[in-house]
C-alpha cells in the first residue's frame, strides 16, 4: 500500500508551500540555514527532505556527509538534480520511516521539519535511536481551528494525508525526547501569514544516552 506522500507531486507541494498566504517553504529555508550552522558536526540526516529546500546552506568545508531521507523516490531524484555541487556529499535514501527506521545510518545531527506529524512520536523515537545523533533539531506546526492544511488552490492535493496526519505538541515531544536521552537546548517560533506557527525545538544528547541506544529498549511516552 502506497504512502500518501508518494502520490503528491513535488511541484504541487512546493507551489502550495511557497504561496504568499502560506510562506512555509521560505520560512523553513531560513530556519534550516540556522539548523545547519548551529552545531559543531560533520554529518547530518534530513528526514523528509522532499526537493531539497535548504540544501544550498550546506557548507562543504563543514559537512562530509549529508543524508536525505524521503518516502518519495521522485523527490529524492529532484533533490539530487538540483544540487549537483553536493555530489559525493549528499546521499539520498528512499525509506518509509514507519517501517524502515532500522535501516537508517548514523549521523551527528538529525533534522526533521514538518515530518513527525506524518510518522508519529514512536516512529520518530525509533529513528533517533538508530541514527544516534548528538543533536536533534525539529520543526512542528501549531495549527489554528484544527486547520492543518492552509487554504490554497492546491488544498485537495493533500486530502490523502488526513489518514496519517496527527497533531504534534511541544510538551509531549519534549517529554519523549527526555525519555530518549535528550535535553532541550533551544526553542524558536515563527509566525506564518495565516496565523499558524512553526516551532523549532533543538535537543542535545545527554549523559547515559549510549546505554539507551545499545539496549534498543522500548521507551514509551
Amino acid at each position: 500500500m502506497l504512502n500518501p506522500w508518494e502520490e503528491i507531486l513535488l511541484d504541487d507541494y512546493e507551489k502550495h508551500m511557497q504561496l504568499d498566504t502560506v510562506m512555509q517553504l521560505q520560512a523553513m529555508n531560513k530556519m534550516m540555514k540556522g539548523q545547519l550552522g548551529a552545531y559543531s558536526v560533520s554529518s547530518v540526516m534530513i528526514l523528509g527532505i522532499a526537493g531539497g529546500n535548504g540544501l544550498e546552506h550546506i557548507r562543504k568545508n563543514k559537512y562530509r556527509r549529508v543524508y536525505g531521507i524521503d518516502v518519495n523516490s521522485s523527490y529524492l531524484k529532484e533533490a539530487a538534480r538540483r544540487y549537483p555541487d553536493l555530489a559525493g556529499i549528499l546521499k539520498c535514501l528512499c525509506f518509509d520511516l514507519t517501517r524502515d527506521a532500522g535501516k537508517l545510518p548514523e549521523a551527528d545531527l538529525l533534522i526533521a521539519n514538518l515530518l513527525i506529524e506524518y510518522i508519529g512520536y514512536e516512529c520518530f523515537q525509533e529513528a533517533i535511536l538508530h541514527v544516534n545523533p548528538n543533536y536533534v533539531s525539529c520543526i512542528i506546526q501549531i495549527n489554528i481551528n484544527n486547520n492543518w492544511v492552509s487554504d490554497s488552490p492546491y488544498l485537495h492535493t493533500f486530502d490523502g494525508l488526513e489518514k496519517i496526519y496527527a497533531q504534534i505538541e511541544e510538551r509531549p515531544l519534549e517529554i519523549l525526547m527526555n525519555k530518549t536521552g535528550y535535553n532541550k537546548i533551544k526553542t524558536l517560533k515563527h509566525l506564518l501569514p495565516d496565523g499558524k506557527k512553526l516551532v523549532q525545538m533543538d535537543f542535545e544528547r545527554g549523559r547515559g544516552f549510549d546505554e539507551t541506544v545499545h539496549s534498543r529498549s522500548g521507551i514509551s511516552l
